[in-house]
């Protein structure tokens, strides 16, 4: 079997630690008999200051014809802080519909957590982000005072809809932001949700906040209800987003599968990310289960460590893994866990950040070697 797979290395240490993935991963393609065939795309911030160009219709058109897009990282302090992430991140995300951001939050062994006692027994849960709605729509503006019209439009595969807005301030200068969430949208990545509960311990918990923003996260919980109900033998609880954040420090064992709307998803998620040991032990997938899905490693780009060979590439491998079980191989996956975490267990060879003076590339040359010892 061979899979063809487009790789975006991007800014920063992006190049550095997909090399380290896509090295590991062929080491599971190895020892599974199938191949990757990789081709890269020269999407980020030297592609957009060469050309103006962020990502071009004719790319986003032949990306779609593969079911799975490796990722490095996005990124650069040349450019103005929103451009590619909204220009390249967002717009591929809205473009594939790649509605779910599905994030493991799993304490390894051998890695250090700043929850005391907390054990991986305690923190073994993932979060399924809705990915396409809500306050990230890219819907808001600025307007002085007087009078003024702005009007919006919202494509998605879903529907479309529009916005005109007649604004009257006297207000020097107002901004404003509008979030949106469908009962299509909410629906199939709580349906995800369940699903994915079916398949582990049977427990889904809800963000919101719909004792204050009762509109929009009101009905979210609404269409929480009506698709929990279709599923009789998995409980399931709802959490508002400040209390959610005590209960993953306090009690995170209570979790199991946690399904959040597009901005409470991302806020929770780094703090999953920090309880499971760090940024560089983050993966993550944004995923269209009919159509075309990315894996990266939820850290950014940090364009002050690029090309000195230093950073962690784990978050990276383990996107990876995700990647190969998205595919089809998921013995290949397990694989590759495994060896990060036999690799922490030994800690022979592990970067800075996890108390080691190793490289990027010792560490994945490492993992490659254990994949074939798992």
């Amino acid at each position: 079997m061979k899979y063809n797979v487009p790789v975006i290395p991007g800014d920063g240490i992006g190049p550095e630690i997909v090399a380290e993935g896509c090295k590991v991963l062929e080491a599971a393609a190895d020892k599974y008999s199938f191949s990757l065939d990789w081709k890269e795309y020269s999407l980020g911030a030297e592609h957009y200051l060469e050309t103006g160009e962020l990502v071009a219709e004719d790319t986003l058109k032949e990306l779609s014809k593969y079911p799975a897009i490796f990722l490095g990282a996005i990124g650069d302090p040349r450019v103005k802080p929103g451009i590619l992430e909204k220009g390249v991140l967002l717009t591929m995300r809205f473009y594939f519909d790649q509605y779910i951001n599905l994030r493991p939050v799993k304490l390894l062994e051998g890695v250090w957590t700043p929850l005391k006692d907390k054990t991986p027994q305690d923190i073994d849960f993932v979060v399924v982000r809705e990915n396409t709605e809500d306050f990230y729509i890219g819907i808001g503006s600025r307007a002085r005072r007087g009078k003024s019209h702005a009007d919006f439009e919202i494509k998605r595969s879903l529907y479309n809809i529009k916005f005109g807005l007649d604004i009257d301030s006297d207000s020097e200068e107002i901004g404003y932001q509008i979030g949106e969430v469908s009962r299509e949208g909410c629906s199939r990545v709580i349906k995800y949700a369940f699903d994915l509960a079916m398949k582990r311990r049977h427990q889904v918990s809800s963000v919101d906040k719909a004792n204050v923003l009762s509109d929009i996260y009101g009905f979210w919980r609404e269409v929480f209800l009506d698709v929990a109900a279709g599923y009789p033998q998995v409980k399931h609880d709802f959490n508002f987003v400040d209390a959610i954040t005590m209960w993953f420090v306090k009690n995170p064992e209570w979790f199991d599968v946690v399904v959040a709307p597009n901005m409470f998803g991302d806020i929770i998620t780094d703090l999953g990310a920090m309880i499971q040991g760090g940024l560089g032990l983050a993966p993550g997938a944004n995923l269209n289960p009919d159509g075309t899905s990315m894996f990266e490693p939820i850290h950014g780009s940090a364009p002050k460590y690029k090309g000195q060979n230093k950073v962690n590439p784990l978050a990276t491998i383990w996107a990876g893994a995700l990647l190969l079980e998205h595919l089809g191989q998921p013995r290949a996956a397990s694989d590759i866990v495994t060896a990060i975490e036999r690799n922490l267990i030994e800690g022979r060879i592990k970067t800075y950040d996890l108390g080691g003076s190793s490289t990027t590339s010792e560490v994945g040359s490492e993992i490659a070697r254990l994949v074939g010892l798992v």
